[in-house]
């Protein structure tokens, strides 16, 4: 099994981003998971859970914060998604990467800690 950390957005914007999404037959991401900003990538994320109680720990001394979604914006023509601004979900994607403790290599292979890489997909699954 595979996990990522994300962010849910309110109910409301759950319903416009579904709708959005679903105009597409072609859309996998629909069948696979809820509309979401992907905080944290699967790299060090293992079955075995370990990194479970690290996670909690820095989510639960982390601040709430707002967040904006920008217009809708592609990476070629398989990937339609919201860029998220704020500098808060960039921090807490550090922390989280810093209490899993990934591997360099599978920071690399999911783009942990580059600026610009945490995204609300809407229409596809981007797997490395």
């Amino acid at each position: 099994m595979q996990y990522f950390i994300g962010i849910v957005p309110p109910d409301d914007y759950k319903e416009q981003i579904s709708s959005f999404r679903n105009q597409w037959a072609s859309n996998r991401l629909r069948d696979v998971v809820e509309p979401h900003i992907t905080v944290k990538a699967q790299g060090g994320l293992t079955e075995d859970m370990r990194w479970l109680e690290n996670v909690r720990l820095t989510c639960s001394l982390f601040q709430s914060f707002k967040l904006t979604l920008s217009e809708p914006a592609t990476f070629g023509t398989a990937v339609t998604f919201l860029s998220v601004e704020t500098n808060k979900i960039y921090d807490l994607h550090n922390r989280l990467v810093e209490s899993v403790s990934p591997t360099p290599d599978l920071i690399k292979r999911y783009l942990e800690l580059e600026r610009g890489s945490i995204l609300m997909s809407l229409d596809s699954v981007v797997v490395g």
